[in-house]
């Protein structure tokens, strides 16, 4: 990985800009690998950037195990956003609790009650907020920049993970001894809410167990959107976004 050094010095000069430059800043966690890289260069930084996830009343126990082991590690408690019981009770009284396998707008529904709702909350009074997505991880992340304009929020969104791969993210988890949720010895390379998520095959994809049964130019959430709109584009074609 002749890159890696080179990648990790980026991404630590991009995350002391944001704390220097954006405060208050968050970094908007999954819990999953890419988000636990960043959670170490944050804490061992010393950076003043908070660490926020969406708890969508649907994890895996493996995923909130994560939680723990963040506190047992660093002696930080990641603040939790939880969705809007009522909104909840209204969805599940209405269409049933797995309505999200009916149809692709009964999946966005349930995501945009669970996180994007929580997420809104979750980012007031931000003046920037931190993913651990990468280029490398579907077809509508393939454009993503490090640096973003989220007119959505009316703030700045950093991707300071935007160039890594797969194996740079792993490289970093074993070197720096990081904790990680179990589900990725299980073939989970991608992990979200339980019910939407499986494991994936040799040679798959590493987003195709989210939302499997979904075409892959619809398997986001509605959490990430640049200038409002969600950029389905790979580099070197013709940006046109298509609405979230």
């Amino acid at each position: 990985m002749p890159e890696f050094a080179l990648h990790l010095a980026a991404t630590k000069a991009t995350l002391a800009r944001i704390a220097s430059d954006f405060a208050p800043a968050v970094l908007a966690s999954s819990l999953a690998a890419e988000d636990m890289v960043l959670t170490d260069l944050i804490l061992r930084a010393k950076l003043p950037i908070g660490i926020f996830t969406l708890e969508t009343g649907r994890l895996h126990a493996e995923t909130l195990h994560v939680l723990e082991r963040i506190k047992e590690t660093y002696d930080v408690e990641v603040a939790l956003f939880r969705p809007q019981a009522e909104a909840i009770d209204a969805y599940v009284k209405t269409n049933g609790l797995n309505a999200f396998y009916d149809s692709v707008e009964m999946r966005k529904e349930c995501c945009h009650i669970r996180k994007v709702e929580p997420l809104n909350r979750a980012l007031t009074g931000n003046k920037a907020w931190i993913t651990g997505q990468r280029r490398s991880q579907s077809t509508t992340r393939a454009a993503l920049d490090v640096e973003e304009n989220d007119a959505a929020h009316g703030m700045t969104k950093f991707n300071p993970l935007a160039d890594w791969s797969e194996e740079e993210v792993w490289h970093y988890i074993r070197s720096n001894n990081v904790p990680y949720n179990a589900l990725h010895d299980k073939g989970y390379p991608s992990i979200g809410c339980e019910p939407c998520t499986r494991a994936i095959q040799p040679g798959e994809d590493v987003r195709a167990g989210r939302w499997w049964w979904e075409n892959p130019e619809s398997k986001e959430c509605g959490l990430h959107v640049v200038d409002g709109k969600l950029v389905r584009i790979k580099p070197g074609t013709t940006t046109t976004p298509t609405s979230a």
